[in-house]
């Protein structure tokens, strides 16, 4: 029974109390009088029945104010001092109960911050102690943290889900788009998201299948290195490799891997650029040579004598040298032009892993002879991409369901073999084939497999074998020499970690669903919105602002804050609240733009506001405009203030911050109010754990029951 609850049926009792005896005791001797004394004491009494009533009504309010009094006092102030007790053991170490109310419960209110005072006094020591014992430890790590974000190349750290673990400046910078007029500035890498929002899962996993090959060939060096387009559009050359740790029976075990980040965008759009341009002075020199060597031709006279016959010679030969040298340049220039940084593999290994790629598709791949001795320099996953993309064209053109991929030695090159049995093809076919963009499900491409094999020096084969019925699609490429094994000067440590690494993070898995995942354990997008006014209906979204929590830590480096062109003016009553007038909005982007890269950011989080219900609104309204849906789930700091504090008479996140100890730098600011918020909900989930709420669904469960819930907008 609540404390509301209580207080009614005290009121109750006192009703009673006060009227109940009275009226009994009036009944009996009623009922006992003979019939003929009843009518005279009723006329003596009912003259003076309202005055009774009157003195009835003055003691009973009486009594209501005195119980009242006393119940504020003593229960409620009780209730009160319980949950700032709470507080203080748990999210705010330095607040202290008021001393207010009678002198019995002051009294019990100034023990309890003399036992906080005590409690400092002691944590206080052991801190000292701790921080004495950690200080080198300490020192070190942010020796390291230092060299890590400072290091000129990208580094990012994934578990075996898929979790960014850690990521450094670097390669921040390296992922972040470039700026563009209207552009809308978000962090594109975070703690706790996805390695998969930011590079392709093909890319991804086909390097750790590289890595999981070399590790079972005993390969001193199990890397994989790749260059690839991430989903934002930029060219990254990437260097992949393997957290190492001992198993059970001396097995070696991936905790997860580490990646090296380098952003060659502008380098090959400046290499591609000047192809370009050195292809077309080749060909324009080589044009105006040929038009020099025949105006010659026509301006000098024919003659017999040697002078003028050597010298018509060495015009020729050097007007012919230079056309030699512009057509050999050009023609290198036009082998070269789009090219790739490409990786030396075993074709062994380019067949193992096109077998496993292809079985997924519905047709079955198996592995034939191969030359375990054949290496290529390759793009592999390009490579493996044409080879599923030329299964797939056997499965739909000619309804193939097995091949047979070999690998051999053909004059001079590597042949990688797609083997059939069925009816023959035309040239026209291969020739059609070799021109269409390599599409595959998941991984749209507008490059063709003539252009993959001439980016490789390489060329499509067709034979065959009229004897068996089979037929042989041969990809032949340019050998190429085994790579040298540096790891023999730097040997791999098994059991070893990245010294950089200080976080045991990698043992984190995916649970089952979100709903029963604990609070402590999930991200989160905290976030707030300011408005031109307060009608979701009518008025518009000026500023998103927001931070991800992530592992119970509040990052605040990782924030989303945007001003946003609402296209109508702003009210002078808004401008007063939040500061944003109709200039500092003018030439940002429109809502329809910023939400779905603020869906981005928020990908795979629950989200938090404080009064989200408001928000939401706002963010429901624009989702047909913008094409994205918020369906995640949602907590509010508002609900769970009440539900933690119900005792308290305040929960706005002025009154909640200040309980919790937390500072709002920029009221009224989407992403001060924003980071406030998330402070505040950061010191909610121990709170929420000792009242037994620890997994999502309770506390959406929970905060339902709240009388705030019913707030609509």
């Amino acid at each position: 029974m609540n404390a509301s609850s209580r207080f009614l049926l005290a009121i109750t009792v006192l009703m009673l109390l006060m009227t109940g005896p009275f009226l009994l005791t009036a009944l009996v001797v009623y009922f006992d009088m003979p019939p003929a004394d009843r009518d005279s004491t009723l006329h003596l009494l009912l003259p003076h029945l309202p005055l009774g009533t009157v003195l009835t009504a003055s003691g009973f309010l009486l009594g209501f104010a005195v119980l009242r009094r006393l119940f504020r006092q003593y229960v409620k102030g009780l209730q009160q001092m319980a949950e700032q007790l709470r507080v203080m053991k748990s999210a705010n170490r330095n607040f202290r109960i008021a001393i207010e109310g009678p002198p019995e419960v002051q009294a019990l209110a100034t023990a309890a911050n003399d036992l906080a005072e005590l409690r400092d006094t002691v944590l206080t020591d052991v801190e000292q102690q701790v921080a004495l014992t950690k200080r080198s430890v300490e020192d070190e790590k942010n020796r390291i943290a230092a060299l890590l974000s400072q290091l000129a190349v990208g580094i990012l750290v994934f578990n075996q889900e898929g979790i960014v673990l850690l990521y450094n400046r670097r390669a921040l910078h390296q992922l972040r788009p470039p700026p563009g007029p209207g552009s809308i500035e978000a962090t594109p890498v975070g703690l706790g998201r996805s390695i998969y929002s930011l590079l392709h899962r093909g890319v991804i996993d086909h390097a750790r299948r590289s890595i999981d090959d070399n590790l079972a060939a005993g390969r001193s060096e199990p890397v994989a290195q790749f260059t690839s387009a991430s989903r934002s559009g930029l060219m990254l050359r990437i260097h992949m490799a393997p957290i190492l740790a001992q198993g059970v029976e001396q097995t070696q075990v991936i905790n997860g891997y580490v990646l090296s980040v380098e952003n060659i965008t502008a380098r090959q759009e400046l290499k591609a650029r000047r192809a370009l341009t050195l292809h077309a002075l080749a060909v324009d020199n080589g044009a105006s040579l040929a038009r020099v060597r025949d105006a010659l031709r026509e301006l000098l006279p024919p003659t017999n004598d040697g002078e003028g016959g050597r010298l018509k010679g060495i015009v020729a030969g050097e007007l012919a040298a230079m056309q030699a040298r512009i057509d050999r340049g050009g023609g290198e220039l036009a082998g070269h032009e789009g090219s790739r940084p490409q990786q030396e593999m075993l074709v062994a290994d380019l067949i193992a892993a096109a077998c496993r790629r292809i079985g997924h598709s519905g047709i079955s791949a198996k592995r034939d002879d191969v030359d375990e001795q054949l290496w290529v320099r390759v793009d592999g996953f390009s490579i493996l991409h044409a080879l599923g993309f030329i299964a797939a064209q056997l499965r739909e053109n000619y309804a193939v369901t097995e091949i047979r991929l070999a690998g051999v030695l053909d004059d001079g090159m590597a042949g990688i073999d797609v083997i059939w049995s069925g009816l023959p093809m035309s040239s026209e076919i291969i020739h059609t084939w070799e021109l269409e963009p390599m599409t595959l499900a998941g991984l749209p491409t507008s490059t063709t497999l003539r252009e993959l094999l001439a980016r490789h020096q390489g060329e499509l084969r067709y034979r065959r074998n009229t004897a068996s019925h089979r037929a042989i699609l041969r990809l032949a490429l340019p050998l190429a020499e085994p790579p040298g094994d540096v790891a023999e000067a730097l040997p791999v440590a098994p059991a070893s970690r990245p010294e950089f690494y200080d976080f045991d993070l990698f043992a984190r898995r995916a649970g089952g669903p979100i709903l029963d995942q604990p609070l402590a354990s999930l991200g989160y997008t905290v976030f707030d919105t300011e408005t031109t006014g307060l009608d979701p209906a009518r008025d518009a979204i000026v500023q998103i602002g927001a931070v991800r929590i992530f592992n119970g830590r509040v990052l605040a480096q990782e924030v989303f804050d945007q001003l946003i062109d609402p296209q109508r003016p702003i009210p002078a009553a808004s401008h007063a609240i939040h500061g944003i007038d109709d200039a500092m909005v003018r030439g940002r982007p429109p809502i329809e733009d910023v939400l779905p890269a603020f869906h981005a950011f928020c990908a795979d989080t629950v989200l938090v506001g404080h009064n989200a219900a408001f928000d939401m609104r706002f963010l429901a309204l624009q989702e047909g405009a913008s094409d994205v849906r918020f369906d995640h789930p949602v907590l509010d700091t508002l609900l769970l203030s009440a539900l933690l504090h119900p005792g308290q008479d305040s929960h706005s996140i002025e009154a909640v911050a200040k309980r919790l100890g937390v500072t709002i730098a920029a009221r009224h600011a989407a992403l001060g109010d924003a980071l406030a918020t998330a402070e505040i909900f950061a010191k909610m989930i121990p709170l929420l754990a000792e009242q037994g709420v620890h997994t999502l669904r309770q506390a959406l469960a929970a905060a339902q029951k709240t009388w705030y819930a019913r707030l609509r907008y």
